[in-house]
């Protein structure tokens, strides 16, 4: 029979009754106990947790990645899956770390997404997304603040994680593991005015050596610091409570998860001509037209007299202003283009989007009435004219070109056409192109040129011009048949200086800049070692298998007979074995996109040993350049990536295994190690 239930009210119970009629020993023990329940009670609840319950958590898993919580410290672990292999670590410094998320959430519906709040600080979201390509597995992370004072901030750890990728910095670091910087907007800069800062070439895009990618969405505002061989951190501004957004994708290595890069728009090629054309800078008198137009003539005397009369004669922005006030004539009163200046070679003439307070040019907007919308402004108050913002350029005030004016763009764009033909030039070099004018004076910018906005929209304009067209400054713009020009280097064996040239190659190769113009043999600033003989046979020998060859000195004014003959030999080899193997690899860039450059580890991307070699690097995938970057020295040690690949040595004709390393291996100051791949 069922159990009858009595459905009355509760009867009222007694035991207090008896509580008070108890003496006071019997109350005190009858306390104790309570005392002692409720401290056993704690232990057991702090025990439970601190042993049922795991240190790390699932909180979102896809077919070979996944993603967990780490209580103990308040980090995103990514992991592969099915072994549970080690990604990446992020962590987490805008939500308290002890507060771990519940296995399950209110946006939990189908598996693909994660969701949790902390109070009243942020929100995290997390999401799979479709994959980019086979074999990659990607997901977004979006923080949102939850109040205006919450600063959102995501450090990636480099334990174990070698990191390549994101700015160039003025002694480039291959990995960026060895790099250090205080916390900074993420947006390219001039490294000669701002040391300290982040350079000219820069994409949100970090690539880590256990297969994975960090891509940052271009519409968040963010800071970047990089704390040496620790991690680096990703931050959105104080006190503007904005969203903190970015991707990520996991791969089987690093050289898949490169491979499997989002594909960006078509990809044209600029002027290869120019690839077999070295480029000799003039640093002539520029005091007047006529003495800028003899020194040119006297340049190319000496070019011919020494049997190096093919090239590119390339003139300054002093030196092209000068023949501009004096040839650049109303197209009514200029009968025919005028002859070239430095025939047989070709000219490179240079410009910037700066124009001086005091230059007829800024002068003769002011009179037309079209200095409000020809350069950049300050945001009026209501009712009042616009102010131009004034920067300094090269130790001058000036104005900066405003790009979000059509009628501006086209006036400049225009006017650097009209030069060009005026003084026969084949090629036009654009500097100032990075850089934030309004952050540097932190002054707001208006929308349309937040972040590196300026730069994307003046590199997009330029390429119009012509695939001849050279610009100092790259941001979301590889796709364009535009050359870099790589920031100055110094004249020294540091990092600042030829030990920092081929982490900069390796580094604008991997974000896609393959057709970069490197800093004159022995660099452009002063350094340790001015007219080191040593030093520019060395630089020499690693310019000659990069995209284009550029002298600053002349080497018979730095150097011996022997050295001009060197120079000779090393240009003639960059024109018959180099530009080959750059435009057959161009072919695979356009097509899929690879580096044309690539280090060690794209043949073997899971030898630990390759993530930190930055003083070798690939041409494709059959030529491998390990070049001396040491002073005095004549060995070196060889790593040959690629187990089970054979590479000739072109200096010896031996042939060594790949996956091995060469020992000691010597290299004379006329030699530059270099190896071919035989299988």
């Amino acid at each position: 029979m069922p159990v009858s239930r009595h459905t009355g009210q509760i009867p009222e119970s007694t035991w207090t009754l008896t509580f008070r009629e108890m003496t006071e020993p019997w109350k005190g023990a009858v306390g104790c106990l309570g005392v002692a329940v409720f401290f056993a009670m704690t232990i057991g609840i702090i025990s439970w947790q601190a042993v049922e319950q795991p240190p790390e958590e699932w909180v979102l898993r896809g077919r070979d990645a996944g993603m967990l919580w780490e209580r103990g410290r308040g980090a995103l672990l990514l992991r592969a899956l099915p072994a549970g292999r080690p990604v990446l670590a992020i962590a987490v410094g805008s939500v308290p770390a002890t507060e771990p998320p519940p296995p399950r959430d209110r946006c939990w519906h189908d598996g693909r997404q994660f969701c949790y709040s902390w109070e009243e600080d942020a929100e995290l979201r997390l999401a799979l997304e479709p994959p980019a390509a086979p074999g990659t597995e990607c997901y977004s992370v979006r923080w949102t603040p939850l109040r205006p004072d919450v600063t959102l901030k995501d450090c990636f750890s480099m334990a174990n994680v070698s990191w390549y990728g994101g700015p160039s910095i003025r002694a480039q670091r291959w990995p960026l593991n060895g790099a250090e910087s205080p916390a900074q907007p993420l947006v390219c800069g001039d490294l000669s005015a701002n040391p300290n800062g982040f350079g000219p070439l820069l994409e949100r895009y970090f690539l880590g050596s256990t297969g994975v990618t960090v891509t940052v969405a271009p519409d968040v505002s963010l800071l970047l610091s990089l704390e040496s061989h620790q991690q680096f951190c990703l931050e959105t501004p104080a006190g503007r409570a904005e969203p903190l957004h970015y991707q990520l994708c996991v791969s089987a290595d690093v050289a898949a998860a490169r491979q499997h890069t989002a594909s960006a728009p078509a990809r044209t090629l600029p002027d290869t001509a120019l690839l077999g054309s070295p480029i000799w800078h003039y640093h002539g008198p520029e005091g007047s037209a006529a003495k800028i137009k003899r020194g040119l003539r006297s340049l190319v005397r000496r070019l011919k007299r020494h049997r190096l009369q093919e090239g590119v004669v390339a003139l300054g922005e002093r030196g092209t202003a000068v023949l501009a006030a004096a040839d650049l004539l109303p197209s009514g009163r200029r009968k025919r283009q005028a002859p070239a200046l430095v025939e047989p070679l070709e000219l490179s003439i240079t410009l910037s989007p700066y124009a001086g307070v005091a230059s007829p040019l800024f002068q003769r907007s002011l009179r037309g009435g079209e200095a409000a919308g020809y350069w950049l402004s300050r945001q009026p108050r209501p009712g009042a004219s616009s102010i131009p913002l004034l920067t300094t350029w090269k130790g001058q005030l000036c104005a900066r070109l405003n790009v979000t004016s059509e009628a501006a763009l086209g006036w400049y764009l225009a006017r650097a056409w009209r030069l060009r033909q005026a003084l026969g030039a084949t090629y036009m070099a654009f500097e100032g192109v990075e850089g934030n004018s309004f952050l540097e004076q932190d002054v707001p910018a208006p929308t349309e040129l937040e972040g590196d906005r300026y730069t994307e929209v003046l590199a997009a304009a330029l390429a119009t011009l012509g695939n001849g067209t050279i610009v100092s400054a790259g941001s979301r713009s590889s796709h364009l048949p535009l050359f870099v020009q790589m920031s100055p280097l110094r004249s020294d064996w540091s990092h600042a200086g030829l030990k920092g040239l081929i982490p900069s190659v390796l580094h604008y190769s991997l974000l896609g800049y393959n057709f970069f113009i490197p800093d004159a043999v022995g660099g452009s600033e002063a350094g340790a070692t001015p007219e080191d003989p040593e030093l520019f046979v060395r630089w020499l020998q690693i310019v000659t298998f990069l995209p284009v060859m550029a002298f600053g000195t002349p080497p018979w004014l730095c150097c011996d007979t022997w050295v001009l003959n060197l120079t000779r030999q090393c240009i003639q080899r960059h024109r018959d074995f180099v530009v080959p193997l750059l435009l057959k690899y161009s072919e695979e860039w356009q097509s899929l996109g690879y580096p044309i450059f690539r280090p060690a580890w794209w043949l073997s991307p899971m030898d630990p040993v390759a993530f930190t070699i930055e003083d070798e690097f690939l041409i494709g995938d059959e030529v491998l350049v390990a070049p001396i970057t040491e002073k005095g020295q004549t060995w070196r040690d060889i790593y040959l990536p690629g187990e089970g690949h054979l590479w000739l040595d072109t200096n010896t004709a031996r042939v060594f295994d790949g996956g091995t390393t060469l020992r000691n291996y010597s290299a004379s100051l006329a030699e530059v190690p270099v190896f071919v791949k035989a299988s």
